[in-house]
């Protein structure tokens, strides 16, 4: 009798066991498949030669959602942002020349931040248009001043003006196709 009662815990428990693991596997599905890629991490792939030599058209990027919305972005940070709001699905991937607060102009093919002149060699080619920039930009404490590294062709703030923090989207942390180009990119 002993025997029976035994077998049956036995069954239920094996019943319990399996709805529990299978619980389990759905809800890391679905963190996987929803939360991790809306509010965590995310793969971007660069469209376009605006971020030439550093990014190519095609390369696949994995995207740190977290930063942006916690104030951990630094000058010269490739991040991916939507330029007209979130509303509308056209993402650019550029990098921060200006952070919040800062006076940025652009005189021949210089880059002044705050009436110097900003050391950096991440531009393709020597800048030929300033945009909006020609005029001293002050930028607001939740805007950022944006350049692809291929000025000749990039639509950054230059056109479209200063990129809003609440439009960020991440910030890349690691190329991940093509593979012989895996890594941390500069």
């Amino acid at each position: 009798m002993n025997e029976e009662l035994t077998e049956g815990e036995s069954k239920k428990n094996k019943t319990r066991s399996f709805i529990i693991e299978t619980i389990i596997y759905v809800a890391i599905i679905f963190v996987c498949v929803f939360i991790i890629p809306k509010y965590v991490m995310q793969r971007t792939i660069v469209d376009g030669p605006s971020m030439e030599d550093t990014l190519h058209n095609g390369d696949n990027l994995l995207v740190d959602k977290i930063s942006p919305r916690i104030g951990n972005l630094k000058r010269f940070d490739i991040i991916v942002f939507y330029p007209y709001g979130k509303d509308i699905d056209e993402y650019y991937v550029k990098r921060i020349i200006g952070m919040p607060g800062e006076t940025i102009q652009i005189l021949g093919s210089d880059i002044y931040i705050n009436g110097e002149i900003l050391e950096e060699d991440y531009g393709k080619d020597p800048i030929t248009q300033a945009g909006i920039a020609a005029e001293p930009i002050t930028l607001a404490d939740d805007e950022y001043f944006v350049m692809g590294d291929n000025r000749e062709v990039s639509q950054d703030s230059r056109a479209i003006g200063p990129v809003l923090a609440e439009n960020i989207n991440g910030k890349e942390m690691i190329r991940i196709w093509p593979l012989n180009k895996f890594g941390l990119v500069d």
